[in-house]
């Protein structure tokens, strides 16, 4: 049945690809046009194409292949997609380089503060939270090993959640800057959900996805041990992540820079609440 599964699926690679590579030269059009008007930054630059790569790699790639062979590299693919490239795609920025890539009259962009902010990181948070458990239910999960189709949506959902999940904490141009306190709480309740579908999968005793009892064993791995070598993974995985994002805007609320620029923009607008800079150092 995986024979079939990816038979059926052989253009999706390619189209994937085709779309990648467009998304890139989209950006570094519109990056060559900004360049040539103002100072970039070309950290941002190689950001993005890092994480276009990492999509590239869970969905089109042939590693991306193996995830109907083995447990861990599926749950990598999921890694990649919600945990690795999203932060790496909103630190490149995007809408400010690809619009420059456009006529002058799209350009027109302005900072973007989506009305109750609260609620939008509630469901920003539920979304995640919600593509991650729905889809590794058993039943669910098999449904997705054996149509091409649902396995589409499951991947487009990782992404698409990773997206959401990651643009309050990275708040890339031309979002409004966001409280860096609450985005560590944000961080931290993320990390729950993960932590209980990785220790259920870490001390079961028994083979949850039971797909991978047939062909786990073509690594050298056990059904068992490969469920628990792809728990493990994205437990330490999203621990570490989330740690290091939460250390680096902890250091950033307690920074004497940042209560410099609260009293200046005090200063200057009196009657203006405190606006925190915007993470750019992930």
């Amino acid at each position: 049945m995986p024979h079939l599964h990816h038979a059926s699926a052989s253009f999706g690679p390619a189209a994937i690809t085709v779309i990648i590579v467009f998304t890139a030269l989209l950006y570094l059009d519109g990056w060559i046009s900004l360049r040539s008007n103002s100072p970039v930054s070309a950290w941002r630059t190689s950001s993005f194409l890092i994480g276009l790569f990492l999509i590239w790699t869970a969905v089109a790639s042939p590693v991306s292949a193996l995830d109907h062979e083995l447990l861990t590299v599926h749950m990598l693919k999921h890694l990649l997609l919600m945990t690795f490239a999203p932060p790496l795609i909103w630190l490149g920025e995007p809408v400010r380089y690809i619009r420059w890539a456009f006529p002058p009259s799209i350009r027109r962009t302005r900072t973007f503060a989506p009305p109750g902010t609260r609620q939008m990181l509630a469901i920003c948070w539920l979304a995640a939270a919600a593509a991650l458990l729905v889809w590794h239910v058993p039943s669910v999960f098999a449904l997705t090993m054996h149509s091409p189709a649902l396995h589409f949506v499951e991947q487009a959902s990782f992404l698409v959640t990773g997206l959401l999940f990651w643009w309050p904490v990275i708040q890339p141009w031309p979002s409004a800057p966001e409280s860096d306190l609450s985005m560590i709480l944000y961080l931290f309740f993320a990390t729950l959900p993960c932590d209980v579908l990785a220790g259920f999968l870490v001390f079961c005793d028994r083979v949850v996805y039971t797909d991978y009892l047939s062909s786990s064993h073509l690594s050298g791995f056990t059904a068992i041990d490969d469920q628990q070598c792809a728990a493990a993974l994205m437990w330490t995985s999203v621990t570490l992540v989330y740690l290091l994002a939460g250390t680096i805007l902890a250091m950033r609320m307690l920074s004497p820079q940042k209560h410099l620029d609260a009293k200046i923009t005090q200063h200057v607008h009196p009657t203006s609440p405190n606006i925190p800079p915007r993470l750019e150092a992930i």
